[in-house]
């Protein structure tokens, strides 16, 4: 019996989210440059044929993934940006980057692979999306940020070199916990966010 055109469709989506994840690993395995369309193919298990019936180059095929980074760091923007307790705002958000952290679900290789994308050659017209959206996430925190510090729930010092911290704090976790896998073990969310409260109760 022939296929219907939403099992044919079912069954392209379940071969191009199994190529992005290959690719993710791939590229957060060798780097950006050094991966090839074949190498995504064998961690796939599926032919280079397939790859290009999907995406007629490699650039495209990361063009698609700094794509979600960007839909999903706008949607970050909007969390961070509604109303409620600054330090329960960024308490959820860090106990849910953590928690990605420590599945073994590829989370942590995505971020490597997206924040590889200014610098490994990638057009600046691929790289623009995302960008945009990490400065309007960025923006979004350091607000996030000021209106804790005028209520007393996080401490003194500038909001956008805190910023700035923290996301390093948490691009650091994310190299360790790439290069350690699941021998990873994350703080607790407390430690992280001891940079903005600086000992303050909650």
């Amino acid at each position: 019996m022939a296929r219907t055109a939403e099992q044919n469709a079912a069954m392209a989506a379940a071969t191009r989210s199994a190529v992005q994840t290959a690719a993710v690993r791939v590229f957060a395995r060798r780097g950006y440059a050094a991966s090839t369309i074949r190498d995504i193919a064998v961690e796939a298990d599926v032919s280079v044929g397939t790859i290009y019936r999907h995406y007629p180059t490699k650039d495209a095929l990361y063009a698609d993934l700094l794509d979600q980074a960007a839909t999903g760091l706008v949607a970050l923007a909007e969390k961070l940006s509604a109303p409620g307790s600054p330090i329960e705002v960024l308490r959820g958000f860090t106990a849910h980057y953590l928690s990605d952290l420590t599945a073994d679900d590829g989370a942590a290789e995505f971020v490597v692979v997206i924040n590889q994308g200014v610098t490994a050659g990638i057009s600046a017209g691929a790289t623009a999306p995302v960008l945009d959206a990490h400065r309007t996430m960025w923006r979004a925190f350091e607000e996030v940020i000021r209106r804790g510090q005028a209520i007393g729930e996080f401490g003194d010092g500038d909001p956008t070199q805190l910023t700035t911290c923290y996301f390093a704090m948490l691009s650091g976790l994310t190299s360790i916990r790439v290069g350690l896998g699941t021998e990873f073990t994350a703080p607790d969310v407390d430690v992280v966010l001891g940079l903005l409260t600086q000992g303050r109760t909650q």
